[in-house]
């Protein structure tokens, strides 16, 4: 799936939504199934759906015990539910958390959803496979928003607010032999992400990635992206990538 480049998309609010049917046909694999949203919560695109082909090829199925963190819509957790894993979601958005558990309930699909921050709605807990699809887009300020349809995709200024709090908790998260799949863009340092997860004693690799044109976010933030260095060329295009650690 390397170097594939996708067509723009129309009204994503980060990256193209046309993509997701290129995309679902390189990968070979059936798209996660429509799902609704509240306002402010994530709609599942093609990042989403990198995330679901890495889950279907990593084997994903009956006797998994899966967590998907910060789900939005619940798209994922629906997913890896369908291919038959017993699913536990989280985020820490009530808006989202009801899309999920609305989606749960019309695809009568046996899915946990909880409301809090990351591993810490579930202390203690450890799983098979832990999968995100997290806020990663470098924003001005701080913090992510807590409030908003940006809280689904801000994630501080250089995109790693979340990204680091994963890393720093998947160890613990995994029972041997676990495996985690997260997926995030190139303006983020993919590189720190394998960095912090090689650190905390996972074996990590990139094993997906896809170029995308700018979604309206991205492209009105190119120009503080160039002054912070995150942005190298003139060309409004990102990667995505999805990294994969495996706790032996």
């Amino acid at each position: 799936m390397r170097g594939v480049r996708l067509p723009e998309g129309e009204d994503d609010p980060v990256t193209p939504g046309a993509s997701v049917t290129a995309l679902a046909a390189v990968g070979a694999a059936p798209r996660p199934g429509r799902v609704v949203r509240l306002p402010g919560v994530y709609r599942p695109q093609t990042d989403t759906l990198l995330l679901a082909l890495a889950m279907r090829r990593e084997g994903i199925g009956p006797g998994t015990d899966l967590l998907d963190l910060c789900t939005g819509s619940g798209a994922l957790a629906l997913h890896a539910a369908r291919l038959g894993a017993r699913v536990t979601a989280v985020d820490i958005s009530r808006r989202a958390v009801a899309s999920a558990r609305l989606n749960t309930a019309f695809a009568r699909l046996p899915v946990t959803v909880r409301r809090g921050d990351l591993l810490r709605a579930l202390p203690g807990r450890t799983f098979d496979a832990v999968v995100s699809n997290p806020p990663y887009v470098p924003a001005p300020g701080l913090t992510v928003p807590r409030y908003g349809p940006g809280r689904s995709w801000d994630a501080g200024p250089d995109g790693r607010v979340i990204l680091d709090r994963i890393c720093d908790d998947a160890f613990t998260a995994l029972r041997p032999g676990g495996l985690l799949l997260l997926v995030q863009s190139g303006l983020s340092r993919p590189e720190e992400t394998v960095g912090r997860l090689s650190a905390a004693g996972l074996e990590v690799c990139v094993t997906d990635r896809v170029t995308i044109p700018f979604g309206p976010v991205t492209r009105r933030r190119a120009a503080w992206l160039r002054d912070r260095g995150l942005l190298r060329d003139r060309l409004e295009r990102e990667e995505l990538v999805v990294i994969r650690g495996r706790k032996e």
